[in-house]
């Protein structure tokens, strides 16, 4: 009797530069076989670099980050490797955060108090070609209201 494989991982990358918050979303991430985690990155210098050179499928992108941050690097991303797939990530729960990164190239954005269910949704759906943002800024009154 054969076992079925599952099919590639989707491949990701994780910025963000607070280590523990990068480490959790490793442990969540892989324990499911749909997900592959092939690097970690502290600063959108570090994104820049990695995502031109590994071609993830998926990058999650926290945006306040020093050296170069989450706004300034999902811009370079978009614009030199378009096939990387961004996904905004904050604490800050303001609308103009989500629609600011999807001006700038990212395809979604969730924000880091949603939960978890909702990040592994939005990467399925980025990865298929869908743009995706989290409930708590789509039903956000100012974010209604924009769009």
């Amino acid at each position: 009797m054969q076992t079925s494989h599952p099919p590639n991982p989707i491949r990701i990358i994780l910025v963000d530069d607070n280590e523990a918050i990068r480490e959790s979303w490793k442990f969540l991430l892989e324990k499911d076989q749909r997900f592959k985690i092939i690097a970690q990155c502290e600063d959108g210098r570090d994104a820049i670099e990695k995502a031109h050179r590994l071609l993830p499928d998926i990058m999650l992108m926290d945006i306040n980050m020093n050296k170069i941050n989450g706004f300034e690097a999902t811009q370079q991303i978009s614009e030199s490797s378009p096939s990387v797939k961004i996904i905004g990530l904050s604490v800050n729960i303001h609308p103009a955060y989500a629609a600011k990164m999807l001006r700038l190239g990212a395809k979604g954005f969730v924000t880091k108090s949603s939960p978890f269910a909702e990040l592994t949704t939005a990467i399925l759906k980025v990865n298929q070609g869908e743009n995706y943002v989290c409930d708590e800024i789509r039903n956000h009154t100012n974010y209604r209201h924009a769009n």
